[in-house]
């Protein structure tokens, strides 16, 4: 099985010292005093603006960033702290949603894309879920746009524990299909 490999510089335009890792990254200062680029060379991430994987997170595949505040749409300076890679999955999908916190409210199965929850389910609003198999990502709008958040397998009770101020309302959701 191939592995990720993504390399983060201090600097912008892949300047300054580097890290490179295949693994699960929960503080990136351990290594650099900041990080304003990455170039991924293989598999898929997820990088976050804050440590342990909290705050605004983005998805990146094979290829160059040249400069993280364009990445994640923010103003600040050094704003990847964390990274996750995300295996990949063979087999089918599974995840159940929920209207509200601890499994409550409506509830949901997909085992699909989901362009608009709305829509598709009569739900306004997802606050938990529960990944049986594979790994997903939730948006903010209909049609994968807008802020994202990456699952895995487990259970997510209450989604404001996962560190983003202004917790989104999440609107559409997509499987995370391939590595590169």
């Amino acid at each position: 099985m191939a592995m990720g490999r993504i390399i983060f510089y201090e600097d912008q335009n892949f300047q300054g010292r580097s890290y490179e890792t295949s693994n699960d990254c929960p503080e990136l200062t351990s290594y650099l005093s900041r990080c304003n680029s990455c170039r991924v060379e293989s598999g898929l991430f997820m990088v976050y603006e804050k440590p342990n994987f909290m705050g605004h997170q983005m998805l990146v595949r094979r290829g160059e960033y040249p400069d993280n505040q364009r990445l994640m749409g923010m103003n600040t300076s050094d704003c990847i702290r964390s990274s996750r890679m995300i295996p990949m999955h063979r087999g089918p999908f599974r995840m159940r949603i929920y209207e509200r916190e601890n499994f409550g409210g409506q509830m949901h199965e997909l085992m699909d894309d989901c362009d608009n929850v709305m829509d598709r389910f009569r739900m306004s609003d997802c606050q938990s879920c529960n990944v049986m198999e594979g790994h997903w990502l939730m948006f903010e709008q209909p049609n994968y746009r807008g802020r994202m958040m990456y699952f895995r397998p487990g259970e997510y009770r209450n989604f404001r524990e996962m560190g983003i101020s202004n917790m989104p309302k999440f609107s559409s959701i997509r499987r995370i299909m391939d590595s590169c």
